[in-house]
């Protein structure tokens, strides 16, 4: 089997996709909230209306202050519409007409107020609810997905885009969509209203609107481009992290402590580089913004005083005007800040949609059997022959593994053709990269083999449900992983309720029990990550009493007592005999010690069956089972000398 090489970011092997597009990911989350949306909508245009009425009252108030017989009457019919509850108290120069507005005033900012709590608290709470929905979608997507996806992604890119990516959509569908709503709810009243006052100065108004929207698209697309690239830059410096932490104690012991942080300096520059031209871009785009709108507001003040000096306007509704006009600056700058948030969660979410719209490779499009049907145990593999995908791709890109001759990648497995009885213990050897792990694995569906090459009691196993065939299956891998937690919660890892008895009797079968009570929480002591505080046999035990408590029909054992010495080996194939003589089971070693007594020897090498029978048989036929019995007898003996 060939190795595979570090895998390239997974951006670049996913075609480009517009904002918009990569957006639409988003539209069955948002349906979920359909209600909610239209709550914080409704209390969003509540709180445009009442803002809309500020402007007006202060007009009023100078009005009222510099004389006017009646306040905006350039309004008319709107100003009696949107000011009818004050109107009858308005009085010129009047003290108690000055008291009542002001007061009116200050009712309509805490109104306003009110309003803008309840959408930030909707609307914000809402993007909330849409990440805790799109968390679980990711890691429901990602526990699905075959080991060939995690093969040619990094885990430090996948936890990139689980975090950093759903921040940026996170801020697309809480302040995002809040500041746009508030934008084009404003937008659209200020500017009906200043045309009401004052269409000449309106044009004045409206005249950098092309110059905005044109400035806006620019930096808008370059912008999308850019955070892309950004995000991809953070994905390899997480995934180099990443790597570097789980590491950590083989940097140490090879004293590569200042080679990895030079490693990691080259990925961190280029992060930051690429973060210093989105500033830079940032940087022209709001001054830009700013300018203009001060431009406008030069040329409305020179304008707009021109017009009351010539008695075409009143004083209060030039203020009411200028009230909108600044109203309007901060949807302008919003523009901008919005248009930021939406470039950078379209970028983000098509790397999310990545994720989402992967397609398992291993799934039970093919179940035929009933999910509450158990198999007795029967194995057959029938003229089975197996590639791995990553490999075959690989090749395919000019960086695969290759046969020597160019012929291309080689089978990790050729033309198998075995029989394993239900109850039976068959047992695998063969030198290292023969394809012993890649049996296993088939069994368990973790790789996909060609329909009808597998049977599970003579049904393709295809036809049997992921969900049953697993539960009915005890594996302990060759490569033993153990999450952050408790003995006890690792042994009992799969199991509906963390029965004690089982965990202790699991424990017994395995040998571990005597370890586990020297530990000082017994099986409520923390194992720490990946099992960092236990010994490698330690951690098979753990795997081995993992498998044992499931009292599964199928046990797969590859390799599992590989870094126990020979007396524990002894000692739990002793206890495990009684557990394996009702089960099939798949025994995977290098030790003849641990296989001798099997009911069936199999001999693997270069991916081909090249011996097979009972421990006494092939000792007659003097292959390599034999050979390999002789040297690990000479190394016991020379091992007691």
């Amino acid at each position: 089997m060939s190795t595979t090489p570090r895998q390239t970011p997974m951006q670049e092997a996913q075609p480009r996709q517009s904002a918009w597009k990569s957006l639409l990911g988003l539209v069955p989350y948002l349906r979920r909230h359909t209600g909610g949306i239209a709550l914080g909508m409704l209390t969003q245009a509540a709180m445009g209306l009442t803002g809309t009425l500020l402007p007006l009252i202060i007009g009023a108030i100078v009005d009222c202050v510099n004389g006017a017989r009646e306040p905006l009457a350039q309004l008319g019919r709107v100003s009696h519409l949107a000011l009818g509850f004050l109107l009858p108290y308005y009085h010129p120069l009047s003290k108690q007409t000055l008291a009542i507005f002001c007061t009116a005033l200050i009712l309509v900012c805490a109104l306003q107020g009110l309003f803008s709590f309840w959408t930030r608290w909707i609307l914000i709470g809402l993007s909330r609810d849409i990440e805790y929905d799109l968390r679980n979608d990711l890691l429901a997507k990602l526990v699905t997905l075959e080991p060939e996806f995690f093969v040619r992604n990094r885990t430090g890119d996948l936890m990139s885009r689980c975090t950093n990516d759903l921040n940026s959509v996170r801020m697309v569908l809480g302040p995002g969509v809040m500041y746009s709503a508030n934008t084009f709810a404003t937008m659209v009243l200020a500017v009906v209203l200043m045309f009401w006052i004052s269409p000449r100065l309106s044009s004045y108004v409206l005249l950098p609107v092309p110059v905005v929207a044109a400035t806006v698209w620019l930096f808008g697309q370059r912008i999308h481009t850019l955070y892309g690239k950004i995000q991809a830059a953070l994905a390899v410096l997480s995934a180099k992290a990443q790597e570097n932490l789980a590491g950590v104690r083989v940097i140490r012991a090879y004293a590569q402590e200042e080679a990895e942080i030079r490693g990691f300096d080259g990925p961190n520059r280029d992060y930051i580089d690429r973060n210093l031209r989105l500033i830079y871009l940032w940087s022209m785009f709001m001054p830009l913004l700013s300018t203009l709108i001060g431009l406008t507001f030069v040329l409305v003040l020179w304008q707009g005083g021109e017009q009351v000096m010539l008695r075409q306007i009143s004083l209060g509704e030039f203020t009411a005007f200028y009230s909108f006009m600044i109203r309007l600056v901060f949807p302008m700058v919003a523009l901008g800040f919005v248009t930021n948030i939406f470039q950078r969660g379209a970028a983000s979410m098509g790397r999310l949609n990545y994720v989402l719209n992967a397609t398992p490779g291993i799934s039970d499009a093919g179940a035929r059997i009933a999910p509450d049907a158990e198999p007795r145990g029967e194995i057959e593999f029938r003229n089975l022959t197996f590639t791995y995908p990553t490999t075959v791709v690989g090749a395919a890109r000019g960086n695969g593994a290759a046969g020597g001759d160019g012929a291309g990648p080689q089978p990790v497995l050729c033309d198998i053709n075995l029989r394993v009885p239900a109850g039976s213990t068959v047992a695998i050897v063969g030198p290292t990269g023969s394809g012993k792990s890649t049996l296993a694995a088939l069994v368990a569906r973790l790789w996909e083999a060609e329909p009808g090459r597998i049977l599970i009691d003579g049904r393709p196993i295809q036809e049997w449900p992921l969900a049953t065939l697993r539960r009915s299956i005890g594996f302990v891998p060759q490569d033993t992983y153990l999450f952050s937690e408790t003995v006890a919660g690792n042994i009992a890892f799969g199991m509906e309720s963390n029965n004690v008895d089982e965990i202790l009797k699991a424990a017994e079968i395995a040998s571990f029990d005597g370890d586990v009570q020297d530990f000082p929480g017994r099986y409520d002591t923390l194992v720490g990550e990946r099992g960092i505080t236990l010994s490698g046999g330690q951690k098979q035990r753990t795997a081995l009493a993992r498998a044992v408590i499931r009292n599964p029909r199928i046990l797969i054992l590859d390799d599992s007592l590989s870094s126990v010495d020979t007396q524990t080996e002894e000692h739990i194939l002793g206890r495990l005999r009684d557990i394996m003589r009702d089960r099939t089971t798949l025994l995977i070693s290098h030790r003849c010690s641990t296989v001798r007594d099997a009911d069936q020897i199999v001999v693997l090498r270069n991916g081909r069956i090249v011996e097979r029978g009972t421990h006494d048989e092939l000792l007659v036929r003097g292959g390599y089972y034999a050979d390999l019995y002789q040297k690990q007898l000479l190394e016991e003996e020379l091992e007691r000398e």
